[in-house]
């Protein structure tokens, strides 16, 4: 696959970070900085092993549900977004809540409940039990039927084949949400798309980026935790675009070395919340195997950011008479 015998390192951008992750991150850091440890973070506040132990050490205390949380206390909602059954629960336990959902997680949310009140099924493409899915389905469940492959297109049942939309998770990869979306619209012909793109946009640029870089590696190592459904889908682009072997690791120390073997060119990326910091660390480990050649592969320039939570932006200055 590779075309000369150096070991190489191809490096793809964009990688790491989201604009919706950096927001949640700092949000939390701000919050210790505010109020003072312990600080409340309902879930992990973004799927990255690390990330969660850094905050963790800092005073951040990670629960699974509201109701683990002191009366009063401050809360932050992760990234991933919160059902509104959450945020009845957090009001009702007088929680001071910080609410970090990357704002396109909100977009979705938003897609659901103007679709639910025009009575439209609306056939979430998603996983199961992935926070994100809770989230959005709790805020029309009477509306909502998650869809998790083109494999559950046939269990589907509507109530008016006109008024049929979907939606979806924004982390999902792309090829495959669309494999789903044509296996439902063969079902229902009127099936309407999202007013604008679910699938984030930081999510697309590291599948393309990766798409590009894949042909070319005997090996790509994606950086990211197992839960985080970016990272993992990584994997699978990398493999169907043309890698020989692509692994998902946390941490350098995680590669095992009969994986070099006969290597010539390691791709390395990233999922969008994972801290650069890590992926220093897995190209170091490779220079120091002999892979000492680092070129990045460029497919897309982000330059989205996203204002913290209106609960940890300094007050307006009152207006001059």
């Amino acid at each position: 696959m590779s075309g000369s015998d150096a070991k190489q390192v191809l490096l793809a951008k964009p990688r790491g970070y989201c604009a919706g992750v950096d927001r949640a991150v700092e949000a939390v850091e701000q919050s210790l900085d505010q109020y003072g440890a312990p600080v409340y973070v309902r879930k992990e506040i973004v799927h990255n092993k690390h990330v969660v132990e850094t905050l963790s050490d800092r005073g951040a205390i990670f629960v699974e549900e509201a109701s683990e949380v002191p009366e009063g206390a401050h809360v932050v909602f992760s990234a991933h977004g919160v059902s509104p059954a959450v945020r009845d629960e957090a009001n009702g336990r007088q929680l001071r809540t910080i609410d970090a959902t990357c704002p396109l997680v909100t977009k979705v949310h938003q897609e659901a409940k103007r679709f639910a009140r025009e009575d439209y099924d609306i056939l979430l493409v998603g996983h199961a039990g992935h926070e994100e899915v809770e989230g959005t389905s709790g805020e029309a469940p009477e509306h909502i039927q998650l869809v998790e492959s083109a494999d559950d297109v046939d269990k589907v049942t509507v109530r008016d084949p006109e008024k049929v939309v979907w939606l979806s998770q924004t982390t999902l990869s792309v090829d495959e949400t669309m494999q789903t979306v044509r296996a439902l619209r063969e079902r229902f012909p009127k099936l309407q798309n999202p007013p604008s793109d679910d699938i984030c946009y930081a999510t697309q640029n590291r599948q393309v980026a990766v798409k590009s870089m894949a042909p070319r590696c005997d090996l790509v190592l994606v950086v990211g935790s197992r839960n985080s459904s970016n990272s993992v889908r990584l994997v699978e682009v990398a493999l169907g675009a043309g890698a020989g072997a692509s692994y998902l690791i946390d941490y350098a120390k995680e590669i095992d070395d009969a994986w070099l073997d006969g290597v010539t060119t390691v791709g390395v990326t990233s999922g969008a919340s994972v801290p650069e910091v890590l992926v220093r660390g897995v190209v170091e480990h490779l220079a120091e195997r002999g892979f000492g050649s680092v070129s990045e592969v460029d497919t897309a320039e982000e330059t989205l950011t996203f204002s913290l939570p209106r609960e940890l932006r300094p007050p307006r200055p009152a207006a001059a008479r």
